[in-house]
């Protein structure tokens, strides 16, 4: 039967009283959700992580995985960047092409640098030097490794190194903003 020259002209809603609608019952539960939605990255969001790998692959060269570029970047300098109250302030108070051009930028970039080496290298001295430490970072390390197995995700990397600046002050702005845009970015 062919329905598609049936056009709906008219329509109407009528109150038909109040019912009771049980919450409990002989019904089948529902099956709760075991897996992340099947949705892809969109193109643009491919082609902006493909620029993303392809940037801090040929700012940081060596022995490092792009996991390893990648974290550093966008995770360890941006969250040492993010701790400065100087760049908080700047960020707030400026529009996004005057923060970039902060003479303070570059200064507290360095000190971030250097910070995410200290914490690094006494992190893994301890980590080297005691069982115990190693032991606990097993245990942290087990829970997320098997969750992660279990339910693999695609890394996205929002920013690059070539728009740090963009990155800064976009999250001192309002990093509720950016931790919403990376959250939805992550579950696409």
């Amino acid at each position: 039967m062919d329905l598609s020259k049936v056009e709906l002209t008219h329509h109407a809603l009528r109150k038909q009283g109040q019912r009771d609608l049980a919450l409990t019952g002989d019904g089948e539960a529902l099956a709760p959700m075991t897996e992340p939605g099947g949705g892809d990255v969109h193109e643009k969001d491919k082609a902006r992580l493909g620029e993303i790998i392809a940037a801090v692959n040929d700012l940081l060269e060596g022995d490092l995985t792009e996991d390893d570029k990648l974290v550093y970047v966008n995770d360890v300098l941006k969250t040492k960047l993010l701790e400065s109250q100087i760049l908080i302030q700047q960020a707030r108070n400026n529009t996004k092409e005057q923060f970039a051009s902060s003479p303070d930028l570059e200064q507290e970039l360095l000190n971030a640098i250097m910070d995410a080496l200290a914490a690094h290298s006494a992190m893994s001295k301890q980590a080297l030097e005691s069982d115990a430490v190693r032991l606990g970072i097993k245990e942290i390390l087990l829970a997320c490794i098997a969750h992660s197995m279990r339910q693999p995700s695609i890394l996205l990397v929002v920013f690059a190194v070539e728009m740090q600046e963009q990155v800064v002050w976009h999250a001192m702005r309002d990093p509720k903003q950016v931790n919403r845009r990376m959250s939805r970015l992550s579950r696409a």
